[in-house]
């Protein structure tokens, strides 16, 4: 069911905090909630007969769209997601293929004149990997109602199952990163106390086998160690800005931001490993299939008589690398 794209953009703005024009925050709440009043036949409740018979469908659309957008938005918004994971959505059903191929240069082999017989080389066809999508949920009840009902901030609530979605990928995604350097041996390891010569070294390794120009990724307190024996002016700046320098010969530092291992204080990224990839890499794939899908609940099921609505959406995440990293191990 088609949504009025400028109702969308307004929410958007309103949960970023900033509208457009004269229009303030409040504004947007209550054009909100008029939207959904409207949509339900000019009620501020929601009427179990009335959802039954299916006259609430368009309340439940904007819903399932603002949530899904916002969502979306939370991630767009992380640097960690933009810079290390590919992303890919797609409609329910379809087939979400990464196509995977090392690339590997052939052997030029000196011939005599008049000869062809020298060893075939096939090439490298690669292989397709599949990332496996999973169904994530999250209920709650009796909301929808007060927002209606102007008793609740309309923010608040899409900002809450949008946040919920948006915090368990991101996990996943810290998860599969993290996990990734205890599955794979990564092809150059340095292994110590920081040294910008074998800093160096690692970026030319990596540069040197992939062909692409490297790039240094770690934790704001990972890249605060990086120093260069010259600290330019520009390089001073960086410090006083970012908390560590922007460039190590030409090589550009990214942040990742920090997070906390589920249901703990303990921070999840090691704050003594830095991370070399080939240009603009993105070993973690991230698959969405179809929308968010929004089921209401029957209050005549549940002992106390309450309002349950399930919001649905299938999303995979999984590490696929086809190019040599370098990881700097510091002690």
């Amino acid at each position: 069911m088609a949504i009025d794209s400028n109702l969308i953009k307004l929410a958007v703005d309103g949960y970023k905090g900033h509208v457009a024009g004269d229009y303030s925050v409040n504004d947007t709440q209550e054009a909100l909630r008029k939207a959904l009043i409207e949509a339900n036949g000019g009620s501020t409740k929601l009427d179990l007969k009335a959802v039954r018979d299916g006259k609430c469908a368009q309340v439940f659309a904007i819903v399932e769209e603002l949530v899904n957008v916002i969502h979306e938005e939370g991630l767009k918004g992380d640097e960690f997601f933009m810079n290390m994971v590919e992303d890919r959505n797609m409609s329910l059903g379809d087939t979400n293929k990464f196509h995977i191929e090392k690339e590997c240069l052939f052997a030029v082999a000196d011939i005599a004149e008049g000869t062809q017989g020298i060893r075939r080389q096939r090439i490298e066809g690669g292989q397709d990997i599949t990332v496996n999508t999973q169904l994530r949920a999250v209920k709650i009840y009796e909301e929808l109602n007060r927002v209606l009902a102007g008793r609740i901030d309309f923010n608040k609530f899409v900002d809450l199952v949008g946040k919920s979605f948006t915090k368990q990928e991101l996990d996943a995604a810290y998860a599969a990163f993290t996990g990734m350097f205890s599955k794979l041996q990564a092809p150059y390891t340095v292994t110590g106390t920081y040294d910008e010569e074998k800093l160096l070294d690692l970026i030319e390794h990596v540069e040197t086998s992939t062909g692409e120009s490297a790039v240094i990724i770690g934790t704001k307190k990972a890249l605060r160690k990086i120093k260069t024996a010259t600290m330019s002016d520009s390089a001073k700046e960086d410090v006083y800005a970012m908390g560590y320098i922007g460039h190590l010969a030409g090589t550009p530092l990214v942040a990742v931001k920090q997070r906390h291992k589920d249901g703990t204080d303990d921070f999840l990224l090691d704050d003594n490993v830095i991370y070399v990839f080939a240009g603009d890499t993105k070993p973690i794939k991230r698959v969405t299939e179809g929308d968010v899908t929004m089921l209401m609940g029957n209050p005549m099921d549940n002992a106390d008589m309450t309002q349950e609505f399930l919001m649905m959406k299938r999303t995979g995440i999984a590490v696929i690398f086809d190019r040599d990293f370098g990881v700097y191990k510091l002690s």
